[in-house]
């Protein structure tokens, strides 16, 4: 069966936006029309402010915090919870990581902080030198050009690995760095062998957070569409969508 799996930050919606309301009815249309499913790094109420209840009730699955809390469509829901949590992770970052985040913020010369750098979700973490707190949206365009010109992720991903070598750790989105046990293919397990997957992602360069799951796809026979900003995936998802309302194989 045809399946399509949408990451959320970079491809539906600018970086921890709310998808933007013309997208919205488009997307709502093609979760209508497909099995349509979305991964993210995010957890499950930033996921509903970002996309909406009306998008994850039509949502055949929800992969948050890239696979560790799992919500599937529920026969017996109700329209208040129309989804049901199916899986849930239980790993807690070891002490030793915690301790080596924070030296890595006092270390970073970066001038705006703005607070909550460690966010804990089911089976895993992000982490930021910027930040999640109050001023994170005044000071991220600043952070993002620090980080191109300064290398400051890959660097501490490097570190990371080499001191935490059995920890799955990606760069996520403009400003973070996700940390866990396991990565974003580790949802292909609610999959069967034989669908073909069709997963759209910003991020999936080497070292990046989608990276792991689109190789993993590429494996079994899948597409993968590397999008570049919003407005391509809206193209793509318009094309296919009428392409297969056709009866025909996009390519």
């Amino acid at each position: 069966m045809r399946k399509f799996i949408f990451d959320v930050d970079g491809t539906l919606t600018e970086s921890r936006q709310q998808i933007t309301t013309s997208f919205e009815a488009e997307f709502l249309i093609f979760c209508c029309k497909f099995p349509t499913y979305i991964v993210t790094g995010s957890d499950h109420q930033k996921t509903i402010d970002q996309l909406g209840r009306d998008i994850l009730t039509r949502c055949a699955g929800i992969f948050n915090c890239s696979g560790s809390d799992v919500y599937q469509q529920d026969k017996f829901g109700t329209a208040d919870a129309p989804y049901k949590n199916i899986y849930r992770s239980d790993w807690e970052p070891p002490d030793e990581l915690t301790k080596f985040l924070n030296d890595e913020l006092d270390f970073s010369t970066f001038p705006n902080k703005t607070g909550n750098h460690i966010e804990y979700r089911p089976g895993g973490i992000n982490f930021s030198i910027l930040g999640r707190g109050e001023d994170n949206m005044k000071y991220r365009s600043e952070y993002v050009k620090w980080d191109i010109n300064t290398n400051e992720r890959r660097d501490i991903l490097d570190r990371l690995k080499t001191e935490f070598p059995d920890l799955n750790i990606q760069i996520g989105g403009q400003t973070g760095l996700d940390i866990s046990d396991s990565d974003k293919s580790q949802i292909l397990q609610y999959f069967e062998i034989y669908d073909d997957l069709h997963f759209f992602g910003d991020m999936m360069n080497k070292g990046e957070n989608d990276y792991p799951l689109a190789e993993a796809i590429k494996k079994m026979g899948g597409k993968t569409y590397h999008v570049k900003s919003i407005d391509e995936t809206r193209t793509y998802i318009n094309r296919l969508s009428s392409t297969y309302a056709n009866g025909l194989r996009y390519n």
